[in-house]
């Protein structure tokens, strides 16, 4: 049987997952510092008020809207709306997931073996929905000085006449930045003077670390044309849920354009079902009391981290928002690489080169229960 070559990965486990498994099997009692599911992290859910909306009779009518039902839209503009932006619900997509938004994006602008550019460090699942869309992927470094910054001169000089767009995650994950207002600015003026276009994914944007939020990209008029992206996995802590969306901004004629051909995307597929769009709504008003238990979480698991790493051999990168933080630790512990070392200590950190990190680097999910955080971190190979 011939498959197609878009497919042809290498699908065997790296010798860290295989050590992982093997652990587990052997019933090793692990800490495991890398959990990020907020389902499994013991938050507290109000099941019956969460569940009761999609028990409502009208999500048995069936109104096959590409973009997305109106009200559903509605709600996803009236979040906004409480962060201070505008965005009318006609530049509103709503999609199954931020990978089919990214998927979505990639067919609305690019041919087979166009160019994105992408940020390193970074999130590896680009590469899969590149691979499968065609569409090739280019990095452009992102720079750590007390603070982690984008590479805007190698960021240009990296566009080529294959290049259709550029992602930014805002804040990034795993390294945790926020694109900062000069950024944000030159960003736009880059993408208008080239003619691109620039995708934001946003799915973090209601973690910062800070009370003060930063900016979405769909706040303000933008000269280029901008496509932002989140959902509610984890504006609401929801990834079960299945709901996502694209927000579109800059030049009226650009956006209507392209929301022409996001429609006929949409409409080819119309994966967003019926109960899922009666129920956002209902979620998406209800979901500060979650957010306030994670971003509880996310500064207890920070002030324990932080009172641990003082006089030991590892210290904690600067990080804004988001989930996951990045440890600057040793290479190697007695010979062994830094993950594989607190592995045998019955601990597990993702080691920094799955996100494009260098070695020396552990990501670390600060969603992990406290228990389990103040055990993992104790026996954390770093004294």
């Amino acid at each position: 049987m011939n498959f197609s070559t878009r497919t042809n990965w290498d699908l065997a486990e790296n010798d860290f997952a295989v050590a992982v498994r093997a652990a587990r099997a052997a019933g090793t009692e692990l800490l495991d510092l890398t959990v990020s599911n907020p389902t499994d992290c013991g938050f507290l859910y109000d099941t019956e008020t969460l569940l009761k909306p999609l028990s409502q009779l009208e999500a048995m009518h069936y109104e096959p809207d590409p973009l997305g039902r109106t009200t559903a839209r509605a709600a996803v503009a009236q979040y906004y709306r409480d962060a201070g932006a505008d965005v009318a619900v006609e530049r509103i997509c709503l999609t199954t997931s931020t990978s089919e938004a990214y998927s979505f994006l990639f067919r609305l602008l690019c041919d087979p073996g166009d160019e994105v550019l992408i940020a390193r460090p970074s999130y590896p699942l680009f590469d899969f929905i590149a691979r499968l869309d065609d569409v090739r992927l280019v990095e452009y470094p992102l720079l750590y000085d007390y603070g982690w910054h984008i590479d805007l001169h190698a960021l240009e000089q990296a566009i080529t006449p294959r290049t259709r767009a550029i992602v930014v995650v805002h804040p990034n994950n795993p390294t945790g930045n926020f694109a900062s207002e000069v950024e944000r600015a030159a960003l736009d003026e880059l993408c208008a003077r080239r003619d691109l276009a620039l995708i934001v994914d946003e799915v973090f944007l209601d973690y910062p670390v800070e009370e003060i939020r930063p900016r979405s990209f769909v706040a303000g008029h933008s000269q280029a044309l901008t496509f932002v992206l989140s959902g509610l996995s984890k504006v609401c802590g929801l990834p079960q849920m299945k709901v996502s969306w694209i927000a579109a901004n800059g030049p009226d004629d650009a956006v209507a354009r392209a929301m022409a051909r996001m429609e006929v995307i949409a409409d080819t597929f119309l994966s967003m079902n019926a109960p899922m769009q009666q129920a956002l709504p209902h979620w998406l008003a209800g979901r500060e009391e979650l957010q306030q238990q994670i971003r509880t979480r996310m500064q207890t698991n920070l002030a324990v981290l932080d009172a641990r790493l003082p006089g030991t051999q590892a210290n904690r990168l600067v990080m804004q928002g988001g989930w996951t933080v990045v440890l600057r630790v040793p290479r190697t512990v007695k010979g062994r690489p830094f993950a594989e070392a607190a592995l045998k200590q019955g601990v597990v950190v993702q080691p920094g080169e799955f996100y494009g990190l260098p070695e020396g680097r552990a990501v670390l999910s600060l969603l992990t229960p406290l228990p389990i955080w103040e055990r993992g971190l104790a026996f954390l190979p770093i004294d």
